[in-house]
C-alpha cells in the first residue's frame, strides 16, 4: 500500500566509503533534521519506498530509521515515521527568515497586515474583475489546458488585440503587427534588445522627467545610457529632444504622462512623429491608462497618428497592458509593432520563450470576444471618476496644497506649495504615522540613472516637490481622511 506522507528526501550515499550505508543514511536524515530541512513533525517516506529511491535494500533503511528511532530522531506514528515533534522544543535550527526588500517603487505587499491603509499608485482596484464573463473566460480556456502558442502569441487573441485597438485607441492593425508580451516591462526590454543587436552598441534612450521609474530603470540596468527630457502639462517637451546627441529612441507616455496625468495634445504629438521621421528615431509609447479617461475626448494613440501617416507605420512602437484595467497579477499585455522590427522580437521571444502562458492567452482571447473588456473598462471609468472626485473634495482647499487636475488614471498628484525635498519626506513620513502610506515626487525624477550631460530643467510651473495618491485602494475614503489629517496636523 502506498505511504501516505509520500516526500522526497535529500539524502546522497557514497558506496566507495568504508561508512556503512544505514550509518550514512541515518547521518544524512540527521543532518536534514539539524539544518530545517526537516522539521519536527514532518513525516518520513516509508522504509520501503525510500529504499527504491536509493536503490538500497529495504532492511538498510529500516536498519537506519532503527538508530534514529534509538537515538530519539524519529518517532513511530500511526504506521507513519516522523521527525520527533518533542524536538520543537530545543534549538534545532530552521531556515534562515527571507528579509523582504522595497524598492523605490510601490509595493501592495509592503503594507500588506500592518493595519495602514495603502494609497501607494499603481495598485488598481480589482474588486470588480471577477464576475461572470470573467469565469466564463477561464472555464473556456482550461479545456484546452495543454495547449502552445506560437512565440508571437496565440493568433486568436492577437485577431482579438487588433480589434479592441481598433475599437477603443482608433487603431488599425493586423494580427501579424501585434506580438504578446508579459506586460509594457517585458516588451521594453525586448525593443531596447532588438535594437541594441542591431546597432552593436549601448544605446542613448530619452525618457520623460519625470517619468515612470520602473521603465526608466530597465534601458539603465540593461548598460544603455538614459537621457532625461523635460515635460510641461501638456507631456514631454519635443524641442528639448534637441539638446545634446541625437536619441536612438524615446519612451513617452503620451495619453497620460506619468506621473503628473497631463494628456499630450493632437499638435504636439504630431510634432513628435515629424522629429523622429526627420531623425529616423524609434518612439516607444506606453499606452499607460489610455483607456481610462474620466474629461474630455480620447486623444488618438501615438500609432494610430504614425499608421495614417505612413500606413503600417513606422515610427512607433506601442507598449499596452491589462495590468490597470484589469489586475497587474495578470502578467499578460501586448506589443504593435512596425514591420521592420516585429521579425527581430518573434526571433527573440522564439529564443527567450514566452512567459504568457497559454491558459491565459485563452483566457483573455474568450474574454475579449466576448465584447467583456469594453464593458468592464466603461464601468471602471466611471468608478475612477467617483474616486477622483472624493479624493478632490477631501484634499482641495488644504494650506500649503494644490491638487493637480486628473483627466484620467488611478493616481492623483498632491501639490506641495513652496516646500522642498525636506518638506516633501517630513509628510510622507507623517502620513505613515497617521496610518497612511503614499509616495513622494522624489522617486518619479530621473536623478541617478541619468548619464552625465545636459540636466533636465523642468518648466517653472512644474510641481518639483509633492504627495503621489493612487485611488485604486478599497479604504479609500478612510485613506484620504487620515491623509487630511496628517497635511493639516502637520
Amino acid at each position: 500500500m502506498r505511504h501516505p506522507h509520500d516526500i522526497d528526501v535529500p539524502l546522497v550515499l557514497d558506496r566507495t566509503s568504508e561508512v556503512a550505508l544505514p550509518r550514512q543514511i541515518a547521518a544524512g536524515l540527521r543532518r536534514a533534521v539539524e539544518s530545517g530541512v526537516l522539521r519536527p513533525g514532518d513525516p518520513l517516506p516509508s522504509t520501503r519506498t525510500l529504499a527504491a529511491r536509493l536503490v538500497v535494500s529495504r532492511g538498510t533503511v529500516v536498519a537506519a530509521f532503527d538508530q534514529l528511532h534509538g537515538e530519539g530522531w524519529l518517532l513511530a506514528d500511526r504506521g507513519a515515521t516522523r521527525v520527533d515533534p518533542d524536538l520543537a522544543r530545543h534549538p534545532v535550527p530552521g531556515p534562515r527568515p527571507t528579509r523582504r526588500t522595497t524598492g523605490p517603487g510601490p509595493s501592495a505587499e509592503a503594507g500588506a497586515g500592518t493595519g495602514l491603509v495603502d494609497l501607494r499608485p499603481g495598485q488598481p482596484d480589482v474588486s470588480a474583475v471577477v464576475g461572470g464573463d470573467w469565469r466564463a473566460a477561464w472555464r473556456a480556456a482550461s479545456a484546452g489546458v495543454g495547449r502552445r502558442h506560437e512565440p508571437a502569441g496565440s493568433l486568436r487573441l492577437r485577431t482579438a488585440l487588433a480589434e479592441h485597438l481598433r475599437l477603443a485607441r482608433g487603431t488599425l492593425a493586423e494580427p501579424d503587427d501585434l506580438i504578446v508580451t508579459a506586460g509594457v516591462r517585458d516588451g521594453w526590454q525586448l525593443v531596447l534588445t532588438a535594437l541594441a543587436r542591431r546597432a552593436g552598441r549601448p544605446l542613448v534612450v530619452a525618457v520623460e522627467d519625470p517619468g515612470y521609474p520602473a521603465l526608466r530603470r530597465v534601458p539603465a540596468i540593461l548598460g544603455h545610457e538614459v537621457r532625461p527630457v523635460p515635460v510641461d502639462a501638456d507631456g514631454l517637451l519635443v524641442e528639448a529632444l534637441a539638446r545634446g546627441a541625437t536619441p536612438d529612441l524615446v519612451l513617452v507616455t503620451p495619453s497620460h504622462q506619468y506621473p503628473l496625468g497631463g494628456a499630450m495634445p493632437v499638435a504636439r504629438r504630431l510634432d513628435l512623429l515629424a522629429w523622429a521621421g526627420e531623425h529616423e528615431v524609434l518612439v516607444v509609447e506606453d499606452d499607460y491608462d489610455g483607456e481610462l479617461r474620466f474629461t474630455g475626448e480620447p486623444v488618438p494613440a501615438l500609432a494610430a497618428l504614425d499608421r495614417r501617416a505612413y500606413g503600417h507605420g513606422r515610427h512607433v512602437v506601442t507598449l499596452g497592458s491589462f495590468a490597470t484595467v484589469l489586475a497587474p497579477g495578470l502578467g499578460a499585455g501586448h506589443a504593435l509593432l512596425p514591420p521592420d522590427l516585429r521579425a527581430e522580437l518573434v526571433m527573440l521571444r522564439e529564443a527567450l520563450g514566452s512567459p504568457v502562458a497559454a491558459t491565459v492567452q485563452d483566457a483573455l482571447t474568450h474574454y475579449l470576444d466576448a465584447g467583456a473588456l469594453r464593458r468592464h473598462t466603461a464601468r471602471m471609468r466611471r468608478r475612477y471618476r467617483t474616486r477622483r472626485d472624493l479624493a478632490v473634495s477631501a484634499l482641495d482647499g488644504l494650506t500649503g496644497v494644490r491638487v493637480r487636475p486628473m483627466a484620467g488614471g488611478l493616481h492623483g498628484v498632491v501639490e506641495l506649495v513652496d516646500a522642498d525635498a525636506e518638506r516633501e519626506r517630513t509628510l510622507v513620513a507623517a502620513a505613515a504615522e497617521y496610518g497612511v502610506l503614499v509616495a513622494g515626487m522624489a522617486g518619479y525624477w530621473a536623478g541617478e540613472v541619468a548619464a552625465p550631460g545636459p540636466p533636465s530643467t523642468p518648466p517653472a510651473d512644474l510641481p518639483q516637490h509633492g504627495l503621489v495618491v493612487g485611488l485604486g485602494a478599497e479604504r479609500l475614503a478612510e485613506g484620504l481622511d487620515l491623509l487630511r489629517e496628517a497635511l493639516t496636523g502637520s
